[in-house]
């Protein structure tokens, strides 16, 4: 036998005995595999010849089944093992997934809107087979920024009053139609909406990068103010303030922005708002699949199929798909996220069957959220990061700082000197029949953080989705309040 023959097989020889040698440290069944193996290999090696196999100790001793059932975890070496290899699988996934992620990179940092793809379509196709029309609003612009394009309606006599929408965490700002289109038509004002990163048409920057939180949201807004040929961030000496109209995430987005930009806010109302959402709403098994402990495909995978009506895991049995702006039945919100009537998520509530549009009753939350899970990469990338990072709950230092400002107002001679709204309260409007924004809890959390004197609450027919099927009723009570 040449040199070379002769130490390949030694080499395959170690290769062999290695590893029973070691798993003989572990039971017996391997001790017995490891003295045969020896044996044969020896035989082997004088005959110039080795086995294409294992030996059959060898596949008796990776016999797995058998090493669990001698697996003793009275043994302190067994015992380590059992508890450490969950811990090494866990940081071994971790690393895996820094080390696919940094290999991504050089990809772009921004998950486009389908309103590219939407030009590519032909002509002659009937909008309103999309849910989200482009031609849905007039006054229609995108607009480049550094995270990419957000698109942005703004419409109205450039005199009027300026209001500026903020939609909630599905539903882009189409959700506010009835209610802008009465304001231009009826009280003249001028109305923008824009869509939040990740909804409808405007771009997502990659939720990894970038999270969904007040900081990415505030930024936005002032970018859309800034859009505008009109003067709306012109600051209360030139008149540039405006009233903000948030709804659920939306509310708790623009509470934040008048904590932080009080010169900028004239009015605040809020609707259906999150941020004061008590924590007993957010069940145990929601924290843990928004907790960053699970893979992201998972979650992924769990929370596209509640969005769409599906089964959050396979053969779980479901109701309804998940969307805020909608009026829900706790029954059926309980197993937003797997089969278990522990686990829910406010977000995940069912979706609003109401239509946006009279003329276009093909066009509902319902709807638009499930084209936006087909059309939009980001959406559902944006959907998560606004659970785990937006202001949904624990708002209360935010919110008090408003009301700090007010009651200052309230007390100075000289109430022009002190940064708060113009109004010198904010109005909260509440669904009777909201199970998502619950009105009782509200009014109560929002009465204590702002102070009684600080807060007007009013109760209108409907839900969650009470801007949508209730639009006069808001609007009603708004200009009432501004007047």
């Amino acid at each position: 036998m040449s040199s070379s023959s002769q130490q390949s097989c030694s080499a395959i020889g170690n290769r062999w005995t290695a590893l029973p040698r070691y798993l003989s440290k572990l039971h017996p069944i391997a001790r017995e595999a490891h003295l045969i193996c020896d044996d044969k290999l020896t035989v082997t090696s004088k005959a110039d010849s080795h086995a294409e196999s294992p030996p059959p100790a060898y596949r008796e001793a990776m016999d797995f089944p058998a090493l669990i059932r001698h697996f003793n975890l009275r043994d302190k070496r067994s015992l380590y093992i059992a508890l450490t290899a969950p811990i090494l699988g866990y940081y071994l996934s971790r690393v895996l997934s820094v080390a696919l992620s940094s290999r991504s990179q050089h990809r772009s940092n921004i998950l486009a809107s389908p309103r590219k793809s939407l030009q590519l379509l032909d002509p002659a196709q009937d909008p309103d087979a999309i849910p989200y029309p482009p031609d849905a609003l007039p006054g229609a612009r995108d607009v480049d920024t550094p995270y990419g394009n957000i698109r942005v309606y703004e419409w109205g006599p450039s005199d009027g009053r300026k209001v500026l929408f903020v939609h909630g965490i599905s539903t882009p700002c189409i959700a506010f139609a009835g209610m802008a289109k009465l304001l231009v038509e009826q009280e003249g004002c001028r109305v923008m909406l824009f869509d939040l990163y990740g909804r409808g048409y405007s771009d997502t920057p990659d939720p990894t990068l970038y999270p969904q939180d007040v900081r990415l949201f505030t930024t936005q807004i002032l970018l859309v103010l800034a859009s505008s040929e009109l003067a709306w961030t012109a600051g209360r000496s030139l008149g540039g303030r405006f009233t903000l109209v948030g709804y659920s995430l939306g509310g708790g987005i623009g509470a934040a922005l008048t904590s932080y930009f009080p010169s900028l806010v004239g009015s605040l109302v809020l609707i259906a708002p999150s941020g004061l959402i008590r924590p007993k709403h957010i069940s145990l098994t929601s924290k843990l699949l928004y907790g960053d402990l699970l893979p992201q495909w998972l979650v992924k995978f769990y929370v596209a199929n509640r969005l769409k009506g599906r089964p959050p895991i396979p053969f779980a049995r479901t109701e309804k798909s998940g969307n805020p702006e909608a009026t829900v039945d706790l029954a059926k919100a309980a197993d937003s996220e797997v089969p278990d009537s522990n686990s829910k998520h406010p977000a995940l509530a069912a979706n609003s069957e109401a239509a946006l549009f009279p003329e276009r009753p093909g066009i509902s939350p319902a709807n638009t959220v499930a084209w936006q899970l087909d059309a939009h990469p980001g959406f559902l990338p944006a959907f998560i990061s606004s659970i785990q990072h937006a202001p949904v709950t624990n708002q209360h230092d935010r919110w008090r700082l408003i009301g700090s400002r007010q009651s200052a107002r309230g007390e100075t001679s000289d109430p022009g000197s002190v940064q708060a709204l113009k109004q010198g309260k904010v109005l909260i409007l509440l669904g009777e029949q909201d199970q998502v924004i619950v009105a009782d809890e509200v009014e109560e959390d929002a009465t204590r953080v702002l102070g009684a004197e600080n807060v007007e609450c009013v109760r209108l027919e409907g839900g969650h989705d009470v801007p949508i099927v209730n639009a006069r009723g808001c609007v009603d009570a708004i200009i009432t309040f501004l007047q």
